[in-house]
């Protein structure tokens, strides 16, 4: 380790060893993650992956039995949904999160740092399930939502790590933006299948699955940072010390500087990330206005139990399941693109990736929601209302996955950073937009609060039409865009 406590390559290359040898026995060597065997890449994806929908599930397993526990604590949501903060401060802490962590992980390596973080966020059940006053539960959930939130995004992490092209990583990361978004769609599901034991048998039943996890997750998770085994390999092993000696070594305090201020500014200055920022962050906020929406009017529709509220949540998760499906075909699309990219030749274009997300946007996202809201009546079966919020969660899954993968294409060695915004965003609607939905629905009525969101679906159809139509001169004109293409 270098004195600032990152990668090190204090290990003196061999006189006789020239720096291209060095790095082709790097490029072959078996411990690249690169060449190791699909198997293990595989085990390594699907337990992060794992992981982060078990995650989602504590995001928002509370808000099935939110008035329980607030009645258990003396918390009155007459004046404002006091009830819902422990998902707010926990998604607050999501946003948070990840603009340290990752950087960390990434200098530090991946192994240690997940295992670290997957215990302390597994103890951070505990006092959840044990609070004894509501500051407690939100003391100790905002500590779990900001190492959830780096949990959350590791598969956006190792998935370039051991994968080297976009062919090889549109499967991983597709599956990352269905987990992710899954696992807080079905954390109501899980609240309204245990709460009826008792509210904090919803956080005891996650403790015993992240229990269990805890061997899988020693045994399976290896070190995936190709610049850390390098560095290691190259203590021991003369041939990779040149390649190893030509790793950068940046101050921690300028990474974290960089995590944190440059997604800010991609934010206000890139159009591009603003608007499909809006976007995405109102598509995964949805979810979470699902949690407090659907409970509201198929208890006042139909009488439901907020058991019975929560399992609705279900017709989300199949939505999104055939979102996912839907996102193959649309990845092989994409690929194709590079046959007709004149200007960039052999490479896909980044406005490939939109195609199926503006159908998604108008005829799943508004359409859903208008079908949402002019079927929320009692004399409509309570099936009708709910097939609406099926179509809603298959183009939630559309539009992500299509904003996360154009901005990983258009930006290309910026991406981390424009997508660590649009996450930023993602994650602080999810925090704050609920907080208004108990209050529009009662004072706009079910039917004008939920056209009220279909018509926002429709205006923000618009950043995927103007991409389609003009992305190839907008990109041009951005100044990071041309940086990262070395323009």
């Amino acid at each position: 380790m270098s004195e600032d406590g990152l990668i090190s390559a204090s290990t003196p290359a061999p006189p006789n060893d020239s720096l291209e040898d060095s790095r082709n026995a790097w490029e072959r060597h078996p411990d690249n993650p690169y060449n190791w065997p699909e198997p293990k890449k595989w085990r390594i994806a699907l337990l992060v992956a794992a992981v982060i929908l078990l995650v989602g599930l504590n995001a928002t397993s509370v808000t099935t039995p939110s008035l329980i526990i607030a009645e258990h604590f003396h918390i009155a949501d007459t004046a404002f949904p006091h009830s819902y903060w422990p998902v707010t401060i926990w998604n607050t802490g999501a946003a948070i999160g990840p603009m340290i962590g990752m950087p960390l992980l990434e200098n530090f390596g991946i192994r240690t740092g997940y295992m670290i973080l997957y215990l302390v966020f597994t103890a951070m059940v505990i006092p959840q399930a044990l609070a004894q006053n509501f500051a407690t539960l939100l003391v100790v959930r905002a500590i779990a939502g900001l190492v959830g939130g780096v949990l959350q995004n590791l598969l956006e992490q190792v998935a370039p790590d051991v994968w080297a092209t976009d062919k090889q990583r549109n499967l991983p990361i597709t599956l990352y933006t269905f987990v992710y978004i899954s696992g807080v769609t079905l954390g109501p599901v899980l609240g309204a299948v245990v709460h009826e034991l008792s509210w904090r048998w919803v956080f005891y039943i996650q403790l015993i699955i992240y229990g269990a996890m805890i061997p899988v997750v020693l045994t399976i998770m290896k070190e995936t940072r190709g610049p850390i085994i390098l560095s290691r390999l190259a203590k021991t092993d003369p041939t990779l010390a040149k390649a190893a000696n030509e790793l950068p070594h940046p101050k921690i305090t300028a990474l974290l500087y960089d995590a944190i201020t440059r997604p800010a500014y991609l934010l206000f200055t890139e159009p591009v990330v603003f608007f499909l920022m809006l976007w995405a962050a109102f598509c995964f906020g949805l979810v979470f206005i699902a949690t407090q929406s659907i409970p509201q009017v198929h208890q006042a529709n139909y009488g439901f139990s907020e058991s019975a509220s929560g399992l609705i949540q279900v017709s989300i998760f199949l939505g999104e399941a055939v979102g996912f499906l839907a996102c193959l075909p649309q990845n092989s699309y994409y690929l194709r693109s590079a046959k007709r990219n004149t200007v960039d030749p052999g490479t896909p274009i980044p406005e490939a990736r939109l195609p199926l997300s503006i159908p998604a946007s108008l005829v799943g996202l508004a359409g859903g929601l208008f079908w949402y809201a002019w079927t929320s009546f009692p004399h409509f079966h309570w099936m009708v209302p709910t097939i609406g919020w099926a179509f809603v969660g298959f183009a939630i899954m559309v539009i992500i996955t299509a904003v996360d993968m154009y901005i990983a294409d258009a930006y290309t060695k910026f991406a981390g950073s424009a997508i660590a915004a649009v996450a930023l965003g993602e994650n602080l609607f999810a925090a704050w937009l609920p907080l208004a939905t108990k209050s529009m629905y009662t004072t706009l009525g079910f039917q004008w609060a939920s056209s009220l969101l279909a018509f926002v679906a429709l205006l923000l159809t618009m950043a995927p039409v103007v991409l389609l139509w003009k992305g190839e001169v907008i990109r041009g004109k951005s100044k990071f865009i041309r940086e990262a293409k070395g323009g």
